[in-house]
């Protein structure tokens, strides 16, 4: 199920799609399943993250670096927003930039506090934010088992806090149930985006 909150249109160059929700609400599960779905899809590129944590630590598919490696990235201008959490560097390659100017849709995996840097390096911005309900987060951050009960409740507090700011462009989609069905919202939203940008 999804919803939407409206914000004036961007220029006509493409647009950057960052998928932000708590930890345990499945963004990179639902990234998995669109980059899927929609394999082949020349127009639509999928962000791997440059990430200060190794390759073998599991989760995403990203690009490992050392915290010296990222901080000389960054002084090389190799990327267009990056940020930290959690006790990690994450950083967006500049080459995004080319598949925008060229009118596609970037989808990258992105943080709720890092939605300023992406909203000033991008004024074709759509926030896609993933939510799951408090129960269902709670047994997902359980089953992972790299947290304490007490820093899986602290997540829950923080998660229960936050809220979107005015002024994005923002859809969300509750994943608290079946994958497909919280896929074929995202699908439905990035249609809608690839048609969108394809007539402008």
């Amino acid at each position: 199920m999804a919803d939407s909150r409206s914000k004036p249109e961007a220029s006509s160059e493409g647009t950057m799609v960052v998928v932000v929700g708590p930890s345990g609400a499945g963004k990179d599960t639902l990234i998995d399943y669109i980059r899927k779905m929609l394999s082949g899809r020349s127009e639509i590129h999928f962000v791997k993250r440059t990430i200060t944590r190794p390759a073998e630590a599991g989760g995403e598919d990203h690009t490992p670096a050392t915290e010296a490696e990222f901080s000389a990235l960054r002084a090389a201008g190799s990327f267009c927003v990056d940020w930290q959490a959690h006790g990690l560097h994450y950083g967006i390659p500049s080459a995004v930039c080319d598949v925008l100017r060229g009118g596609g849709l970037a989808i990258a995996n992105g943080s709720r506090s890092a939605l300023p840097h992406f909203s000033a390096a991008f004024p074709n911005l759509l926030v896609v934010n993933i939510v799951a309900k408090p129960e269902v987060l709670a047994e997902r951050l359980k089953t992972r088992g790299r947290e304490s009960e007490n820093d899986i409740a602290a997540r829950l507090r923080r998660s229960e806090e936050f809220t979107i700011p005015p002024g994005y462009r923002c859809v969300t989609i509750d994943n608290s149930g079946d994958l497909k069905d919280a896929g074929e919202a995202f699908l439905s939203v990035l249609t809608a985006m690839s048609l969108e940008t394809s007539t402008n």
